[in-house]
């Protein structure tokens, strides 16, 4: 049998050392909002690879702990409880908020004013990293024609994806004053399998969402960083050279659906503004009013 190529040899050591140095433990206490959400609790497990206590927090009541966890709820629109919530924690995966498009009160409670708390409680007790749930939806007004990377100005398609955009400029105005690091991770369509045909292009496993949340947590320089949150799918409308130095690596792809996806969903209607625009059907959501 012939042997290994050295430097196919050598790119498979580093890439394992990349995903190894990823799993580390860098952060003794991590915090993790929206967990009793979908990503949530597909997240729960594996971020205890990255920590030595992992805080679970929600609004609503999700179940006791399990070992080297810890639960602490709390509505984000409320400040005294999320500056507790934040107490004692090395870094953040803010999961939390309305996660759909809808009325805009709710939106404005969790995604705008929760916000703001969770920043405010990190400056409060010292917290230099964040890695910030943002959204597709921050950009879903481009076409499916356009590839665009994190320089493109924001184009929300929702709602939804204003809270998102706002979220993205609070992040940078809390980095520029007071140095807290955050990466935007503009999460595209993460379930267990793309459900549609717009999802081979949007589609992020969530083995693929847990590396890109880990590189977040180990790159040694974040900064403040917008990364599109996607796997190695053939068909896509994002390019993440601007986030080359976070260091994440997807290893799945909606590529092996393709053939399963196409046999159970009909041809777009390329007329339909939600087959023209990258955000889908929240193109067309609403109004929902306040």
């Amino acid at each position: 049998m012939l042997s290994e190529k050295p430097e196919k040899s050598s790119a498979r050591a580093n890439l394992l050392k990349r995903v190894i140095k990823m799993s580390l433990k860098l952060h003794h206490t991590l915090l993790l909002t929206g967990a009793a959400g979908g990503l949530g609790q597909a997240l729960r497990e594996r971020l205890k690879a990255n920590c030595e206590v992992l805080r679970l927090s929600d609004r609503v009541d999700f179940g006791p702990a399990g070992e080297h966890e810890e639960i602490m709820l709390a509505d984000l629109a409320d400040a005294q409880a999320v500056n507790t919530m934040v107490q004692g924690v090395n870094a953040i995966v803010h999961l939390g908020g309305v996660s759909v498009e809808g009325a805009f009160g709710p939106i404005l409670q969790a995604n705008i004013l929760g916000m703001y708390n969770l920043y405010e409680a990190a400056r409060l007790h010292g917290v230099k990293r964040i890695v910030f749930a943002s959204s597709n939806h921050v950009t879903g007004f481009y076409r499916q024609s356009d590839t665009i990377d994190a320089s493109a100005p924001p184009r929300p398609d929702s709602l939804y994806g204003v809270s998102k955009a706002f979220g993205e400029d609070l992040s940078r105005f809390y980095f520029d004053r007071y140095g807290i690091e955050t990466a935007c991770v503009r999460i595209g369509s993460s379930f267990a399998e793309p459900r549609d045909r717009r999802m081979l292009a949007t589609w992020l496993s969530f083995d693929d969402l847990h590396r890109l949340i880990s590189a977040c947590l180990s790159t040694p320089v974040l900064g403040h960083s917008i990364i599109f949150g996607m796997s190695d799918n053939a068909v896509t409308w994002w390019d993440n050279r601007c986030a080359k130095h976070v260091g994440y690596v997807p290893q799945d792809s909606s590529d092996v659906f393709r053939d399963a996806v196409y046999a159970r969903t009909p041809e777009p209607n390329l007329a339909d503004p939600v087959a023209q625009f990258q955000g889908g059907g929240f193109v067309a959501a609403g109004p929902f009013g306040l």
